[in-house]
């Protein structure tokens, strides 16, 4: 599986963005896969944000982001989409889109990552 990520950009802070993953395999079945969405900021560790269940889209977020942050996926598509509302500073880093198999403990796949800036 290939991931290819898109849709960072620059916002001021209570903006919104919208990232979307797609998986560029649309013949291999994500069915076994947890999609996963990281982000690392400069001078800090990376660090999970959401993740989805491909199949039964069970979803999973960190605190800091849970009532602003959606993930969703689209199995038409072939798609993982993160919405961001109510942006902060704080939101400022490089997105990754990742996948692993269910009921491993390391993300395994990774797409490349894309920008999102947040400014006061």
């Amino acid at each position: 599986v290939q991931l290819q990520a898109s849709g960072g950009g620059l916002v001021q802070a209570g903006g919104s963005l919208r990232l979307s993953c797609v998986a560029a395999d649309p013949r291999r079945s994500l069915s076994r896969y947890v999609m996963g969405w990281l982000r690392q900021a400069p001078g800090k560790q990376r660090e999970f944000v959401a993740s989805i269940l491909w199949s039964g889209g069970i979803t999973n977020y960190a605190d800091s982001v849970k009532g602003r942050f959606t993930v969703s996926r689209d199995k038409f598509k072939n798609t993982v989409d993160l919405q961001m509302n109510s942006l902060t500073p704080e939101d400022t880093a490089v997105y990754y889109c990742a996948a692993k198999l269910r009921g491993d403990s390391e993300y395994e796949i990774w797409g490349q990552g894309t920008q999102v800036t947040v400014s006061s």
